[in-house]
């Protein structure tokens, strides 16, 4: 594995968590035809129409559709350069496109199908397209009430959410430094020659600690885990084998994004509860591996073999890893733990963003 200074680079903005994101997944493509739908019976049912009602909600039905599908198609075309607005600059765009595409609709309607002549006799094709537009604003403006509400609910959500993360980080960055700080005494005293080493490494495990960064590169976070299973590989000696197996290119692990202190955490609780109790010692690895859309990393560590094992942890750090990913991938993240094989595996799961 690479050493952790050519690895770290700031991080850019990530914008996979704008809400124009939720438009596109399958629940709100179908929410938009089913509203669809609704509107075109709602026309359909309009009195002072002469033709059979099925014909009236078939030709509504498509034109309807056909707004919905072009104005959510063209949302799409121009999403890199939306994702880059508020999310409230991005509904008056959102509108006009839904006006733009009504207008498309109409024209086409009128010189294609006679439309206007067959849904609605005798009315002149200025003011069908008029009537057109004005029903397509009024869904709109419908459609930006939901749209500032939800915007709202998931403000008010996240916000919650961040504040049940922020009480777990203020949980175990205490122990975290408190059993860094331990190592570093015994180290001192056992090894001086090594007090230098330890003292780098250990700043910067404090910096990442109190640095309040959102998120850092998986890369970054990598290296950090490497230098804490330095210092404690310089307090158990022979006892720990540490094994890597990280074989993706670093540009790669450059363009993962994952929450500070999340890897870290993990490789501690190993050491806790697999090494400490051995007399004899144990292994401790750190792998990489790709899923469909996902990225793992592994955490595993032998068990005591024939000896009592005990836990006086009360899963601090694993439940502050397990919802700090969570929110930060919007449940589509997560960690597992599993044992197999004489091994506890701890598993993080990270989506593979577009």
């Amino acid at each position: 594995m690479p050493d952790g200074e050519p690895w770290v680079r700031r991080m850019g903005t990530d914008s996979s968590s704008h809400p124009l994101h939720a438009l596109f997944r399958a629940p709100a493509l179908v929410a938009v035809l089913l509203a669809g739908e609704a509107l075109a019976l709602i026309l359909s049912l309009a009195p002072g129409i002469d033709q059979d009602l099925l014909v009236r909600f078939g030709l509504a039905s498509l034109m309807v559709q056909w707004i919905a599908i072009g104005t959510v198609g063209a949302l799409w075309l121009l999403k890199p350069a939306l994702v880059r607005l508020t999310p409230l600059a991005c509904a008056p765009v959102g509108l006009g496109l839904l006006l733009l595409m009504t207008l498309a609709v109409a024209t086409a309607s009128l010189q294609v199908m006679e439309f206007a002549r067959l849904s609605m006799p005798g009315d002149p094709p200025i003011l069908f397209m008029a009537r057109m537009l004005v029903i397509a604003l009024v869904v709109g403006l419908v459609g930006l009430v939901g749209y500032r509400n939800y915007w709202r609910e998931r403000q008010l959500a996240v916000r919650a959410k961040q504040a049940e993360v922020d009480a777990l980080q203020a949980r175990i960055r205490p122990h975290f430094l408190f059993n860094a700080l331990n190592t570093g005494i015994a180290l001192v005293h056992a090894r001086p020659e090594a007090t230098e080493r330890l003292l780098l490494d250990l700043s910067d495990l404090f910096r990442a600690a109190i640095s309040g960064r959102e998120q850092v590169q998986l890369a970054e976070e990598l290296a950090l885990t490497q230098r804490y299973l330095e210092i404690e590989s310089l307090r158990f000696g022979d006892r720990l084998q540490v094994q890597w197996d990280i074989d993706q290119p670093a540009e790669t692990l450059a363009d993962i994004a994952i929450p500070p202190l999340s890897i870290q955490p993990l490789v501690e609780n190993a050491i806790k509860h697999g090494i400490e109790p051995s007399r004899g010692g144990g292994h401790v690895a750190v792998s990489l591996r790709s899923t469909p859309g996902a990225i793992a990393i592994d955490v595993r560590n032998s068990l005591p073999a024939g000896e009592a094992r005990t836990s006086t942890g009360h899963g601090i750090g694993l439940s502050a890893v397990r919802s700090r990913i969570q929110a930060f991938t919007g449940g589509e993240g997560g960690v597992d733990v599993t044992e197999a094989d004489g091994e506890h595996v701890a598993t993080l799961t990270l989506p593979l963003r577009a």
